[in-house]
This record gives structure tokens, sequence and C-alpha cells, in this order.
């Protein structure tokens, strides 16, 4: 099935638009039309690909980089995410995103710093 899609790419101020199939990756459909988006690891593992899905639905079940959580508040990884309706995307700053997937763990975490191997907590 074929859907519409619309992407907002904040970075550079631009608006695309093209047509992708629903049993093609999105990214790979867009590459294919000659919208070149970021990406990294092409395996949904990272954030450097991450959309804001403004209306539309994608089926995101091979995505392991970003939690359900965020998925549920409307952000995508198109490297590895299908249409399944027509979509209105924006792109995201990829740092972002991390932040939101992994900063919280982080930011919790008590640093330890390294000396010849032995752990030296700084306060």
């Amino acid at each position: 099935m074929s859907y519409h899609i619309r992407i907002h790419d904040r970075q550079n101020d631009k608006l695309y638009e093209a047509d992708i199939q629903g049993d093609r990756y999105i990214l790979d459909s867009l590459e294919d039309q000659g919208i070149n988006l970021p990406f990294s690891c092409l395996n949904g593992a990272c954030t450097a690909c991450a959309m804001r899905v403004k209306s539309g639905k994608i089926d995101q079940h091979e995505v392991i980089g970003l939690s359900k959580t965020l998925q549920d508040e409307g952000y995508a990884l198109i490297c590895s995410g299908y249409a399944q309706s027509d979509l209105d995307l924006e792109t995201q700053d990829e740092d972002e995103v991390y932040r939101l997937q992994f900063g919280n763990f982080f930011a919790k975490r008590k640093r330890h710093w390294f000396q010849f191997g032995i752990p030296i907590d700084h306060d």
C-alpha cells in the first residue's frame, strides 16, 4: 500500500513530500526518491534518524533504540519504521531525542573517575 509523507526538516528549513510503500523502511523509500535525511546505524538502535510524528502511524516493532514511552509520545526512528498511514513528520535534533531516551538514566548515575584502574568518586 502507498502512503503520502510530508517531512518538515527543521535544521534546513525545508519541506519534503513523497509517496512511499508501507512494506519498506521509510528512510529507504525516501532515499530512493533523492530525499536524504540524517541516519547512522540503520538498525533502529541510535537516534540519528529520529522524527516527531505530527500525524499518522508508524510500525516500529523492529526499533530497539527508542523506548515504548517515547514512541507513544510521538517519536519514531525512520530507518526501521514502516508507514501505516499518510504521515506528517518533523526532524528532531539527535541530541534532544538521545537525552530524552537516555538522559534520565545517566543523569541519576554517580560519576566514577578511574585512576590506574581504581575507581575514585569525585564530588
